[in-house]
């Protein structure tokens, strides 16, 4: 496997389809004092996805890499410096295949993206998933990311619901 930064011109726009499955989910529910957060199981494991685009228009200035073997891309890291609050926001990381998720592709990927963020002088490093994404939520906390905010509204009005609430996770470089 081979780590490669991507060409933005080649990449813009690409559409692609992220597939995971998940036996349950954080609910994040108010309390007298603020918020708590209980892990909850699904009645069985659960198939969840979204689309999303490589170099979203969005991103100021995004820089991304691509873990390749034999001239495929198995999974891609993107990030970009929030320059009005000089922290490093990770915007997408993830590997495509399934079956390779626990083949050190997506640590690879974060050591790569944490020594930009790094060398780009930000603050601190931050990145969004779902209450629902558990995988996620255990390879970031391997990763030294803390729990740092939600929004219980980010996506739809029916995120509790739905059980895909946007958490925020984040760490210093």
């Amino acid at each position: 496997m081979e780590i490669m930064k991507l060409d933005a011109e080649q990449y813009a726009g690409q559409k692609f389809t992220l597939r995971y499955m998940t036996n349950g989910y954080y609910d994040i529910h108010r309390t007298d004092m603020g918020f708590q957060i209980v892990y909850e199981h699904f009645e069985k494991p659960t198939e969840m996805s979204f689309d999303d685009y490589m170099f979203n228009e969005w991103l100021e200035d995004p820089v991304a890499y691509g873990a390749f073997e034999n001239g495929r891309l198995l999974g891609y890291v993107e990030g970009t410096l929030e320059k009005w609050n000089n922290r490093y926001r990770i915007s997408n990381i993830c590997v495509f295949d399934n079956a390779r998720r626990h083949d050190g592709i997506g640590t690879a990927l974060m050591k790569t993206i944490l020594k930009e963020a790094k060398a780009s002088g930000a603050r601190m490093v931050v990145l969004e998933t779902q209450t629902c994404n558990e995988n996620a939520i255990a390879f970031y906390r391997k990763n030294g990311f803390d729990i740092i905010g939600f929004d219980l509204f980010a996506y739809t009005n029916t995120d509790s619901e739905r059980h895909e609430v946007r958490i925020e996770m984040g760490k210093k470089p």
